[in-house]
């Protein structure tokens, strides 16, 4: 009998088997995942707007574990679902279908509106999945250039500071304002996307968050992030109303980094979705930067009908239609 269910820690010797079709960094993250089976106890016993950590499902045929899905809620809008994790074995596309389906179902029923994955470009097998199996939308590209032995052109002159969660709402705006109109109902991120997560320290990745000013007016926003403490990701939101040096704001995110690890690899983030996108990218390239990896943005979301007016009658009329001018 096939079914699906919560992963558990009692479920270690069987997902081994799956773990052939893992590379090895992921074998490392889904074994770690599965020794802070406590945290994810109590995590699932919170109301969805409360969710600080991932949770796992597992499709079974029997006894037999022939799929999993990983479903993540943001920091700090935890309505917006990522699922960051699919396994199943080889070409069973129908096992995570079925798997994707489940979450869907589950999260949109206790209020999420919306679904987010990042897929590789190279898996054409699994984008079809997404798109022409679950009803998924292709949105843009995200894509990660290694700064592999970078070396700034000028001095640090960029006067960022710490973010605070009172800049949330002008970083949330300044996000949403640098995003390609056609896709802002599916990217925009709200103020409390931008907010200093209360327990931060239960969360798989860590973030470091700073902010440019001119006149009172936040006219950057820069994030470090981390789920390892060895790869960290820098992402740039910039209001397109101003000239910026590039390398100056990477040689501060470096010096950020070189503060609390010596050896490390850095990454920019690249958002094609983004106005400056084809900005950036030339940018990149004149740099020297190798781009190491391209992934789609898949996204689907649940729009709620606007409420009507409550007491109003509604009159159907059957039968023959008479037409005036």
């Amino acid at each position: 009998m096939v079914r699906i269910r919560k992963l558990s820690c009692f479920d270690y010797s069987k997902i081994k088997k799956l773990i052939p079709y893992l590379g090895s960094t992921a074998d490392g993250k889904f074994l770690k995942a599965i020794f802070e089976m406590p945290l994810d106890f109590l995590n699932g016993y919170l109301p969805l707007k409360y969710r600080f950590r991932s949770e796992s499902y597992i499709l079974l045929d029997n006894d037999e574990i022939l799929g999993m899905v990983t479903a993540e809620p943001t920091l700090g809008n935890p309505y917006k679902i990522n699922i960051t994790r699919l396994i199943f074995k080889n070409n069973f596309y129908d096992i995570g279908k079925q798997l994707i389906d489940y979450i869907v179902a589950k999260y949109g029923a206790r209020g999420a509106h919306s679904f987010i994955v990042y897929v590789d470009q190279s898996h054409d097998e699994l984008c079809s999945l997404f798109v022409k199996g679950c009803g998924f939308r292709q949105c843009s590209y995200e894509n990660l250039w290694k700064l592999d032995n970078f070396k700034s052109e000028t001095d640090i002159s960029t006067q960022f500071r710490v973010c605070q969660d009172s800049d949330s709402k002008a970083v949330a705006r300044l996000y949403n304002s640098e995003l390609n109109t056609l896709y802002k109902p599916s990217m925009e991120r709200i103020p409390q996307e931008f907010k200093e997560i209360v327990l931060q320290g239960l969360n798989s990745q860590y973030k470091n968050r700073y902010v440019l000013e001119e006149c009172e007016k936040v006219i950057a926003y820069l994030s470090i992030t981390t789920s390892d403490n060895m790869n960290f990701v820098i992402d740039l939101s910039l209001s397109d109303g101003y000239q910026f040096n590039y390398d100056e704001i990477i040689n501060f995110a470096l010096s950020e980094i070189s503060r609390r690890k010596s050896n490390f690899t850095a990454f920019l983030k690249h958002r094609q979705y983004a106005k400056n996108a084809d900005k950036f990218e030339e940018y990149l390239h004149l740099r020297g930067l190798n781009c190491v990896q391209t992934q789609c943005v898949f996204v689907k979301d649940f729009y709620k009908p606007i409420k009507e007016t409550e007491g109003v009658l509604k009159v159907f009329s059957f039968g023959e239609n008479i037409v005036t001018n």
